[in-house]
């Protein structure tokens, strides 16, 4: 097993105790909620007439299934209404913070969180979402968490979980033009597979991740549970505090030496050991889009779909059913494929500076006929700080639509949905048959640059080609 890392680290400062399974009882410094995973939840403490132990270190928001044009309320999904009013009415019963729609801080959950400086180095957080493992990019470690561990949290403040082993994937060499954190994580789960990292935490590291932003580093751990590993990190460092330093949640500027002093200790040690280390150079990672029904179907966009026959033998049925299910050929080109829909936003690239890529690609072109483009920022903060740099106009210029913050298309549990057997280019983390709300909706997943290319060339377009 792993020693010296910063998971292990994190792991023995916030394990409570061995439970008789062999598990660790771990403190959960950080509890996220939302209104689809919650309600059941809250329902169970009822149920046994419990109390949810420390509402203070839980926050609420609403992402899922708030509309992202009209926001009127009621909302015209009675479904999505009923779970809106179950948020608002046990964030008041139990006492905890909820950010509303209209409150300035709503949002996706994994926007909201480190915009504000809830998240910081050597926390524990849960939420009951599988792309928690966003928040690593801090130096955190963070699950995601199914409805009874929900319940757990709020009632106990702790979860039950076995250890992980941890590997270390390293990424070296300076990223050539239009290739982003999307394309680099994309390339790792297409050469570990989706399965790759089951039973392992992940740790970024490498002169690639170094240089990387907070929100690329977010991008980056957000997409580590479609790999298979049930967390992924990001050792904190100077980037790190310059990011954190002066939000609202932050250390205040008496504590602040104190606190990045800890941070600092929490790194992986220079010798540690780990189980797994996997390295990859920047160099070779070209832009990726995804061509299949799982997030490592992935090729270089100036690559052909794969002939199952030269793949592995246990990975020819999953293959099959993709080319079944997208109406591909083995040999087809991913590149000049036609494009329905274009969706930039998600959790994993709504943020600014991904609005901002997307933004140059836009800017000064138009929308190709027949193509529904629309951005979807992240969360309220994100919105008013794009409009403030014009970012709005740019995009509404060149015919996309501006949204309100919310989930939208990522998983259409919301009015943005595919129709038939359209294509989608989006930006978001999953393309599972259905994914984004029609049975035969089909997905290429790619960077936000590459969503823009799409969208103004109206087909699977290399954004180097526009690049200036």
């Amino acid at each position: 097993m792993s020693t010296g890392t910063l998971f292990d680290k994190v792991w023995k400062l916030h394990t409570v105790g061995t439970l008789p399974s062999g598990q660790t009882q771990l403190f959960i410094g950080l509890h996220l909620i939302h209104e689809v995973t919650s309600p059941q939840a809250f329902g169970m403490l009822r149920d046994r007439g419990l109390q949810v132990l420390l509402p203070e270190r839980t926050v609420a928001t609403v992402d899922h299934i708030v509309p992202t044009e009209s926001q009127a309320r009621p909302y015209a999904d009675v479904l999505a209404e009923e779970m809106m009013q179950a948020l608002e009415q046990n964030c008041q019963d139990f006492g905890i913070r909820f950010y509303n729609v209209g409150s300035g801080n709503q949002g996706i959950v994994h926007v909201i969180a480190p915009e504000q400086g809830l998240t910081q180095p050597g926390m524990t957080v849960a939420c009951g979402d599988s792309h928690t493992s966003t928040h690593g990019a801090f130096g955190a470690i963070a699950f995601g968490i199914g409805t009874s561990q929900v319940r757990d949290v709020l009632a106990s403040q702790t979860l039950a979980l076995a250890k992980l082993k941890v590997r270390r994937i390293e990424v070296n060499g300076e990223l050539p033009p239009g290739v982003y954190a999307k394309d680099v994580v994309l390339h790792i789960i297409r050469k570990l597979g989706v399965k790759g990292g089951v039973g392992y935490a992940y740790e970024y590291a490498g002169s690639t991740i170094e240089n990387m932003s907070m929100e690329e580093r977010m991008t980056l751990c957000n997409m580590s549970i479609e790999g298979g590993a049930r967390c992924g990190y990001i050792n904190p460092d100077q980037t790190t505090y310059d990011y954190l330093q002066g939000r609202d949640f932050a250390p205040s500027p008496t504590a602040w030496d104190t606190a990045v002093a800890w941070w600092e200790s929490l790194r992986s040690d220079a010798d540690a050991t780990y189980d797994d280390v996997v390295k990859f150079d920047a160099a070779e990672i070209s832009p990726t889009v995804t061509w299949g029904i799982t997030p490592g179907q992935g090729i270089g966009v100036d690559e052909a779909i794969p002939d199952a026959a030269t793949l592995p033998e246990s990975d020819r049925p999953l293959i099959q059913e993709a080319y079944r299910y997208m109406h591909w050929q083995p040999g087809q080109a991913i590149k000049d494929t036609k494009i329905d829909v274009c969706f930039i936003g998600s959790c994993t690239n709504g943020r600014l500076s991904d609005l901002r890529e997307a933004a140059k690609i836009a800017q000064g072109r138009q929308v190709a006929n027949g193509v529904k483009a629309f951005v979807v920022p992240g969360s309220e903060r994100v919105k008013k700080a794009a409009e403030a740099e014009g970012l709005d106009q740019i995009f509404e210029a060149a015919g996309f639509e501006w949204r309100e913050a919310g989930c939208s298309m990522c998983l259409a549990m919301n009015p943005d949905k595919l129709q038939g057997d359209q294509i989608s280019a989006s930006s978001s983390n999953r393309n599972f048959k259905g994914r984004q709300g029609s049975p035969q909706g089909r997905t290429l997943l790619m960077s936000p640059a590459m969503v823009a290319a799409a969208a103004v060339q109206g087909r699977v377009t290399d954004v180097r080609e526009l690049l200036g």
